[in-house]
């Protein structure tokens, strides 16, 4: 009756107000924020940061820093990195961040000092939330705080939140309940029956507003028991499923509220049923005493003294389990066989056991996984052995980079030597000088306008042939050449030297072209062959750096797996003794149960001796 709800109801869209400074609203702009919000909604939160770290180190998200350092917060409080997350939000909400990133920082760490059980830092942070808040935080801002009103003790003040609370109609039920327990405790039941009893009445196929259904008659039917009025109980604790997780505190209820009304023979229907089911539970081990005390009280000694010496036996026989199961759990074997059989490899905070293994001790770990605290121990424990063998996986990968600078030195040191010969077989000095007199050339031919220089070779041919002949008719002026042939010499003559001509100012540009191509291909090939020099000096240095790199990783995850180990053995022993803490409180309530049987079987013995001893009346 004791227990308080706040979970994260769903909300449809019809239902929320759209929220203008709602994160969720912009596109994502990174493709590297988008990179991890791809693991983030896959719920591999391990990945999620791995990348959302090498994003921000490579300053990467240019256009989400604010949205992506509230989302890294998030991540480490869901993996139970309380203290990092705290940090990020500290300094999110010292920043000029948005007011949207703000309001859901400040919200966050409210969450996270309410975890942690820091109540007045969780409400001071949750009251910090200002401005157009997004509906879906701003109902689960204020649940939370009822909630820690509730857990201070402050009833009154969780009333008067309660009553004024509005949100959607999913967190209605929540509101509802938890203001009904706030009434029960302040002694006010009447006030409190409407609110329980509405959420009593809820129709809905959701599995956990059933279950908060349960929870809500089960809470009014035992606050009317305690205010002894049974026949009002009894409907509203037979309102609880027969197969639902509350369903043996109901049965054990709905027993007493007949039992108070003294129709043992009713009562003995419900007690009698719960005797058939699991005697870990508390409710049934009550109803190993409850069923011969009925039996008792409807004069049915012999019935009685059967139960109780039942309930001996059985009570005798489950601390003999138990003790075998702590012996087992002290083995240190327990986590080992719960995270065998797990499948999923990747850490998320919504991880649960499935199966629980084929072991002595698994019949009391229902009861021990209802506990948040044992739940959240092992999902540390798994979290460690996560990182174990995912450095494990990265130390193995190291190998791998070992061989690629080997694999470097090899490929050096098998290229050095036709490197070293193509350098020396090449002159660029005598290169550079053969450019520098191509220049000069060019600037001559420039100078003289010496057309026939830049001609092709058949035009060069052609064009020394001409100037043959011309030499000859000038040193033989008496040759025997008729006019005609004069005239057709000179005439080839012009048109060659017209066409020399005409393409000269091109060719000479392309000449020039050329030439400074050859001196930029120099240019390049003298730094080309500076830092090959320089190459040769530092790729032997470079190689033994990167190798003194990957030393240092290595021997860095070796440190890493070393703390990794001390503290899942620290985790092992820590929830070993969990564990073993509530077997034996298991085992001192059922000897308690024990010796209420022994006490009570030891009354029947004694009234059956006193009836046998009684003088006989005498007629």
């Amino acid at each position: 009756m004791g227990g308080l709800a706040l979970a994260s109801a769903p909300s449809t869209a019809a239902n929320l107000k759209q929220d203008p400074n709602s994160l969720t609203s912009r596109p994502v702009e990174d493709l590297h924020y988008g990179d991890v919000l791809f693991y983030y909604f896959q719920n591999d939160y391990f990945a999620a940061i791995t990348r959302l770290l090498a994003a921000q180190q490579l300053q990467r998200l240019h256009h989400s820093e604010g949205e992506a350092e509230l989302l890294l917060g998030g991540l480490y409080l869901s993996l139970g990195e309380h203290n990092e997350a705290g940090r990020i939000f500290d300094a999110l909400l010292a920043s000029n961040a948005p007011l949207a990133v703000r309001n859901r920082a400040w919200y966050y760490l409210g969450k996270l000092w309410y975890q942690r059980g820091y109540l007045d830092e969780s409400e001071r942070a949750l009251r910090r939330l200002s401005g157009d808040v997004d509906p879906r935080i701003d109902a689960q801002r204020y649940m939370l705080l009822s909630q820690v009103m509730l857990r201070q003790g402050r009833y009154d003040d969780a009333i008067i939140a309660l009553r004024a609370w509005h949100g959607a109609p999913d967190w209605t039920a929540y509101a509802q309940f938890n203001l009904g327990v706030a009434l029960v405790r302040t002694g006010r039941l009447d006030d409190a029956i409407p609110f329980l009893d509405s959420v009593g009445r809820l129709t809905s196929r959701s599995e956990e507003l059933l279950a908060l259904k349960d929870k809500a008659n089960l809470a009014l039917g035992f606050a009317l028991l305690q205010g002894q009025r049974g026949k009002q109980a009894k409907p509203i604790l037979q309102r609880v499923r027969l197969e639902g997780p509350s369903s043996d505190k109901a049965l054990l209820g709905v027993g007493w509220a007949d039992a108070m009304s003294g129709e043992y023979q009713r009562a003995l229907v419900p007690w009698l049923e719960l005797r058939k089911r699991n005697l870990l539970d508390a409710a049934v081990q009550e109803a190993y005493l409850a069923v011969p005390y009925a039996f008792g009280k409807l004069k049915a000694d012999g019935q009685a003294a059967e139960y109780y010496t039942s309930a001996i036996d059985s009570f005798d026989m489950e601390m003999q389990r138990i003790d075998a199961s702590v012996a087992e759990i002290r083995a240190g074997r327990l986590l080992d066989r719960l995270l065998d059989a797990d499948a999923q490899k990747k850490v998320s905070w919504d991880w649960q056991l499935q199966n629980l293994p084929n072991a002595p001790e698994s019949r009391y770990l229902y009861v021990l996984l209802a506990s948040n605290e044992f739940q959240e121990g092992l999902k540390n424990y798994r979290e460690l052995n996560y990182m174990s063998r995912n450095l494990r996986d990265w130390r193995d990968s190291l190998v791998a980079f070992d061989q690629i600078l080997d694999t470097k030195d090899k490929a050096y040191a098998l290229r050095l030597p036709k490197t070293d010969a193509i350098i020396a077989g090449t002159d660029l000095g005598a290169l550079s000088r053969k450019r520098v007199e191509f220049e000069s050339r060019l600037n001559e031919i420039e100078k003289s306008h010496d057309v026939a220089a830049l001609g092709t070779p058949a035009e060069q041919a052609t064009w020394a042939h001409l100037q043959r002949v011309e030499n000859y008719l000038a040193a033989h002026p008496e040759a025997a050449m008729t006019p005609e042939m004069r005239e057709k010499f000179r005439l080839m003559k012009g048109v060659m030297l017209w066409r020399l001509s005409e393409s000269f100012k091109a060719r000479l540009w392309n000449e020039r072209k050329a030439v400074r191509e050859l001196a930029g291909s120099l240019q390049e090939t003298q730094a080309r062959a500076a830092a090959v020099r320089q190459a040769r000096q530092n790729v032997p240095v470079d190689t033994g750096s990167n190798a003194q790199r990957v030393t240092s990783v290595r021997e860095r995850m070796d440190l890493l797996q070393e703390r990794l180990s001390a503290v899942a053995v620290r985790q092992n022993r820590y929830l070993q003794q969990l564990a073993v803490d509530e077997l034996e409180a298991q085992k001192q309530r059922i000897a308690t149960y024990q010796v209420q049987a022994r006490y009570a079987l030891a009354s029947i013995y004694d009234r059956a001796v006193d009836q046998q001893n009684k003088p006989k009346a005498t007629p």
